[in-house]
């Protein structure tokens, strides 16, 4: 008892991509890294099965933390939320 687990590498990277997400949702319209995030691309596409983009990493992490979609705009706010372990990972400890 009170020895914490260490976090394992994905849900670090989550932590990070959502602080990313939150940081860049609170920027200018007019700086370039908000505008490439939400840049869409032209309709030219590769065969096969799409691969997984940053924004569905994005929406998969907020799900599992259950973080809203506007919950960026109160920064304290997102930052608990982001830091949240992930629900998977609390799920894992009760078996």
């Amino acid at each position: 008892m009170g020895v914490k687990e260490e976090p394992d590498i994905v849900d670090i990277i989550e932590r990070k991509r959502l602080q990313w997400y939150g940081h860049l949702k609170r920027m200018q319209d007019e700086r370039l890294s908000k505008l490439i995030m939400e840049w869409i691309p032209g309709e030219i596409r590769k065969r096969g099965r799409p691969r997984k983009t940053w924004m569905e990493g994005v929406r998969a992490a907020m799900k599992t933390r259950y973080l809203e979609a506007d919950q960026w705009l109160n920064r304290k706010e997102w930052c608990l939320g982001s830091g949240r372990r992930r629900q998977l990972s609390q799920d894992r400890k009760d078996r």
